[in-house]
């Protein structure tokens, strides 16, 4: 390590050393108890544990203690100092703080990185001496990790082997309240089946594995299964696992509750039971949709709660706090604040007759349905539930802080959450100024209830540059310089000081990484979407800015080739720069198809089709882009080949078709060798042949019948093939890259990219961008709720 870059760390961790909490935020003592129950003993080891883990015989160089009374209460802190026989000494007032100042050492003193995609861990022979002891505190009480949707993204498929890295994962990255939502379905069928509830009523209740999260919520049912009586109860089994793990290092672990969602067998089990029916769901019928939701007052519902959270509790244990969400991205039945404030009032009294200590941890996420959710229904919501008793997530606070719209959630304690990514999707995104100033600005609302930040995207392992910056905010008391903090991030990534590359992340950051005009990413990325003809643009930067940083990954390939986090990250951009060339060949078809030029369609359709090959064949060199990888963690939870094809079956219709018929078709889209040629590469094929066609032909192009024939001939079969993806990388990711930018370099240089990009700031200035993702969502589902309800609850 360059002895400038270690003065660097050194310098920059004394101006850090006093780092106090914030002041002037709320305190709730009704939240008091939510707190690690584990011994310091109990927790110093397992802390031990991560270290031994991320850096194996190493670990002999550090010393933990944890020391509950370190620090304020109900606040994290860490201790960092040298012993007089060249160790590191590190307290902290749980196992959480001690793996957080531990990962803080190795980060600002040995330049060193942990993250999805790998690790950089070469600590120096000797470790660095900390002169003065440092002592850092988290600003807030909790800090929270998950989406609900991010189980079904991105963990649904996991072993043990992969939770454990993941919570290494969190805890070094300073995370205490994790959603721990494995292994639920169990509980449920004990409870049903004590109430008279079949198997076969399950399995039509229950989703399957892959889909799990929306049966929860109550958005589905069935989609995807029968859910197999193995994977039910081998999750129950992985979830003693998680949660031991979690609580042991002194993690407040969430567990699930019951949002009045039940069986549509309740009508003829419990035939004076009050239920009503959900509005139909993102274009699911009522076979999968539509579910149905106990009355509010009605006795089951109190009831079914209270086992719920009982069966969980004898089953799991417990740290006495729930997530609930009854209505997301559904309707209630009425805007009433009367109506809404008994939904509230239902649920909670469901908790507390289980467990009196109960909290709950509702998702905001609802609230983005701004035509519906006013001032009025908001607070009787909120407030139906004692003060303290009720922990908002403001899901999507970078996207759009709710709290500001409704004066700090009335008072009830607030999580300030970055959403970030949809779906799980690949494309590099960010806005990082948000992210840098606007937790910030949370602790200061006037009045502020916000008790945490969380981390909350709907799926993992894409643009980990966001993920570190954002997890900082734990500690960090300002806004830092993003263009000195992204050059030590290089620095701490490849373990070099590589200037080069410190100039291509420099760009990035001001550009990819930081919409700053209102822009939010809407999942739209053309290669990966079905194709159609009136495809806008959706982009936020010059073009020209990624192919500079592409080029400079290149340049620093020289030295840093052999480097994991390096050949993912110069995977990353060059798949990124594809999929922009991409636009170049697209627009290039839709100008031949205006002229009726069937020459100029499969020429532009050729090029594209190559891309893809190319970018298939780029993904294909790393492993952490392999849908083979997907398929086979998804079969290894199969017992027998049905339940085998069954696992398959879920893993391959989540990432394309979303749906029996493409429902929410691309919404989890994943640009992953394997996807690339054997899902978007035919697509565009047939596009391509589409086109021609219609030109020959003398035909318009009708939107629902390609979708009808796209489905059929390319996205349905795919979906139900077996065919057996590669699970090992092959080939050199950076020589790859080298050979691709010199392939595409004279379209790099067409003038096409710099029209493109004076086109997208046109219709920004003009307001005619892209709507934003969330609030393009909400609308459609407002409408599709109103139209159920309209029609009497039929099909429509």
């Amino acid at each position: 390590m360059p002895g400038g870059a270690m003065l660097l760390s050194v310098v920059l961790l004394v101006v850090i050393s006093t780092v106090r909490p914030a002041a002037g935020v709320r305190d709730f003592p009704e939240l008091s108890h939510l707190k690690t129950k584990t011994s310091p003993d109990v927790q110093r080891e397992a802390a031990r544990g991560v270290i031994s883990r991320l850096v194996k015989d190493r670990a002999a160089d550090f010393d933990v203690d944890v020391n509950p009374d370190l620090g304020p209460k109900e606040r994290d802190t860490f201790r960092l100092s040298s012993t007089g026989d060249g160790r590191i000494l590190i307290e902290g007032t749980t196992g959480v703080a001690v793996s957080m100042g531990f990962y803080h050492y190795i980060k600002y003193w040995c330049n060193a990185q942990r993250t999805w995609a790998g690790q950089q861990t070469e600590l120096p022979p000797t470790l660095p001496v900390i002169e003065k002891p440092v002592v850092i505190t988290s600003n807030d009480r909790f800090r929270y990790y998950k989406n609900v949707c991010t189980e079904s993204y991105s963990f649904v498929f996991w072993q043990w082997d992969r939770w454990e890295q993941e919570i290494d994962w969190m805890v070094l990255h300073g995370i205490n309240m994790p959603l721990a939502f494995t292994g639920q379905e169990a509980i449920f069928q004990r409870v049903y089946a004590r109430l008279g509830f079949t198997q076969e009523d399950l399995n039509e209740h229950f989703g399957g594995p892959a889909f799990l999260a929306w049966s929860r919520m109550g958005n589905m049912r069935g989609w995807g299964g029968p859910l197999p009586q193995m994977w039910i109860t081998n999750q129950l089994i992985l979830q003693h696992q998680v949660l031991q793990r979690m609580r042991d290092l002194g993690m407040i672990p969430v567990l699930g509750g019951f949002a009045g969602h039940v069986p549509a067998a309740i009508t003829k089990l419990y035939p004076h039971a009050n239920v009503t029916r959900l509005p139909l769901w993102a274009g699911f019928n009522s076979t999968y949709s539509a579910t149905y939701l106990l009355d509010f007052e009605d006795p089951l519902f109190q009831k079914i709660g209270g086992l719920f959270i009982q069966e969980t509790i004898d089953e799991y244990g417990t740290d006495h706090i729930y997530n609930a969400d009854t209505f997301n991205e559904m309707l209630p039945a009425s805007n009433s604040s009367e109506y809404i404030a008994k939904a509230g009032r239902a649920v909670y009294h469901g908790m507390i007759a289980g467990d009196n200590k109960a909290v709950w941890l509702m998702q905001g996420w609802l609230f983005m349905a701004s035509g519906f959710w006013g001032a009025e229904q908001v607070k009787a919501l909120v407030t139906s539930v004692p003060q303290g008793r009720m922990i908002i997530l403001d899901l999507a606070t970078d996207l759009n802080p709710i709290y500001a719209h409704f004066q700090s959630y009335y008072g009830q304690p607030f999580i300030w959450c970055m959403l970030h990514n949809f779906g799980g999707t690949s494309e590099l995104f960010g806005s990082i100024d948000v992210y840098n100033t606007q937790p910030f600005k949370g602790r200061s609302f006037p009045n502020s209830s916000m008790i945490g930040i969380g981390i909350t995207p709907e799926g993992i392992n894409q643009n980990e540059v966001v993920y570190e910056f954002m997890a900082e905010n734990t500690w960090r008391t300002e806004p830092r310089d993003i263009f000195k903090w992204v050059e030590q991030y290089a620095l701490q990534r490849y373990g070099a000081n590589n200037a080069a590359i410190a100039s291509a992340w420099t760009r990035l950051m001001s550009s990819v990484y930081n919409s700053t005009d209102g822009h939010h990413d809407n999942d739209w990325v053309l290669i990966s979407e079905r194709p159609s003809t009136n495809r806008g643009i959706d982009i936020w930067y010059r073009p020209l800015d990624l192919f500079l940083s592409w080029e400079g990954f290149l340049t620093a390939s020289q030295e840093l080739e052999g480097n994991q986090l390096f050949r993912y990250d110069i995977t990353d951009v060059t798949r990124n720069s594809l999929q922009i060339i991409s636009y170049f060949y697209y627009f290039s078809m839709m100008e031949s198809y205006k002229i009726n030029d069937t020459a100029g369609i499969k020429s532009a359709g050729g090029k594209m089709s190559s891309l893809l090959a190319d970018m298939d064949h780029l993904l294909n060199a790393n492993d952490r882009f392999l849908v083979g990888r997907w398929i086979r963690d998804a079969r290894s939870w199969g017992s027998d080949d049905s339940e085998k094809l069954l696992l398959e079956y879920n893993a391959r219709n989540q990432i394309t078709l979303w749906g029996p018929n493409g429902e929410i078709v691309d919404y989890a889209a994943k640009q992953w060798a394997g996807v690339v040629a054997g899902f978007y590469k035919p697509r565009w094929e047939f596009f391509t042949s589409w086109l021609v066609e219609l030109v020959q032909n003398k035909t318009r192009f009708d939107s629902y019948i390609f979708a009808e024939h796209i489905m059929a001939e390319v996205e349905t079969p795919w979906t139900k093939s077996t065919y057996p993806y590669p699970t090992e990388p092959k080939g050199n990711p950076v020589e790859i890259s080298k050979a691709l930018f010199s392939k595409y370099l004279p379209v790099l240089q067409h003038p096409f990219f710099d029209k493109l990009w004076q086109q997208a700031q046109s219709k920004q200035k003009s307001q005619l961008k892209p709507e934003p993702f969330y609030k393009w969502r909400m609308r459609q589902l407002l409408n599709r709720s109103k139209q159920w309800r309209k029609s009497g609850y039929s099909e429509y």
